[in-house]
């Protein structure tokens, strides 16, 4: 049954109350955007439209029915779920990963690990990007070098950005490396809520650190697990800037295009404005049913 079930009615509205200032505020950011956006993706909107020397003309689905028909969409579609999935993946278990290991380490150590999730936090988007790429540069990046003097002189003036796994796969390193300070702290912050009376009542029963681990502390620090998950896959599902600044625009022939910068260029670089407001409105719902399906899911497996 629903927490929610448990609440008396006056609890209830008492919790909409606290709630209804953020969402007034969301409202008023986000509703007005949001209706234009769908709005003119209903409409043949380019840059004579958007500058007053042609006409609107009112098309309905017709932006809907390009983008289904076009092969290059799915494909783009096909490479943003599997980066995002990857993203995803790689932020939760390295945060989790991590605060298991703060919650084990000396103070000392985990101020030093807390210093340092900080500091990838806080990198501004851009300076990371350049940083990562600077890293893996064909000449003169500490990486090639580093393989290079391992033995593996193949690996000298090595492209990463050339080839369409190796371009995702730095910018999914990159990705993560900011995203997992988040997953980390609020996993670890769940990890030392556990009362530690009912870990040493597992460890009498005779349970295994792994069999604690899944039967004792993933069921209570699962709501923490969903928030983490829910806020991954909201920010690795948009991401623009490491992939525009890491693959020069979309990689080699867009062959590492995502909706996000797939959006972008039809909109600005082509001009076909209503064509990115249909890709910005499918990558919404796109967006919402995965989140969704999500939580479902998770409210299901929960007792």
């Amino acid at each position: 049954m629903a927490i929610r079930d448990h609440l008396p009615r006056r609890d209830t509205a008492t919790a909409w109350l606290y709630l209804a200032p953020a969402l007034l505020l969301l409202l008023a950011v986000l509703a007005y955007p949001i209706y234009q956006i769908v709005l003119i993706s209903f409409y043949d909107y380019g840059q004579p439209q958007a500058v007053g020397t042609a006409p609107l003309e009112f098309i309905g689905l017709g932006n809907y029915r390009e983008l289904l028909s076009d092969g290059q969409f799915w494909r783009v579609l096909a490479n943003t779920f599997g980066f995002g999935a990857v993203c995803v993946g790689g932020s939760l278990a390295v945060g989790t990963a991590l605060a298991v290991l703060a919650a084990r380490i000396r103070p000392l150590p985990r101020l030093l690990l807390f210093l340092a999730a900080l500091g990838a936090w806080s990198t501004p988007t851009m300076a990371g990007s350049y940083v990562w790429l600077f890293l893996f540069d064909t000449d003169f990046g500490i990486v090639n070098a580093a393989l290079g003097g391992l033995g593996f002189d193949g690996m000298r003036g090595h492209s990463w950005t050339y080839d369409t796994l190796s371009a995702f796969g730095i910018v999914a390193a990159e990705v993560i490396w900011c995203s997992f300070p988040f997953v980390m702290v609020t996993m670890y912050a769940g990890i030392k809520a556990i009362p530690g009376e009912v870990l040493e009542a597992a460890a009498l029963d005779g349970a295994s650190g792994l069999r604690t681990a899944w039967s004792v502390v993933l069921p209570i620090v699962r709501p923490l697990l969903l928030i983490a998950t829910v806020q991954s896959i909201i920010w690795d599902f948009k991401i623009f800037t490491q992939i525009y600044v890491m693959t020069n625009g979309g990689g080699v022939a867009g062959r590492n295009l995502i909706l996000n910068v797939y959006a972008y260029q039809k909109a600005f670089a082509g001009q076909e404005y209503g064509l990115g407001s249909a890709i910005g409105v499918l990558m919404t719902l796109l967006l919402l049913s995965v989140t969704g399906f999500y939580i479902r899911s998770q409210r299901r497996s929960t007792p």
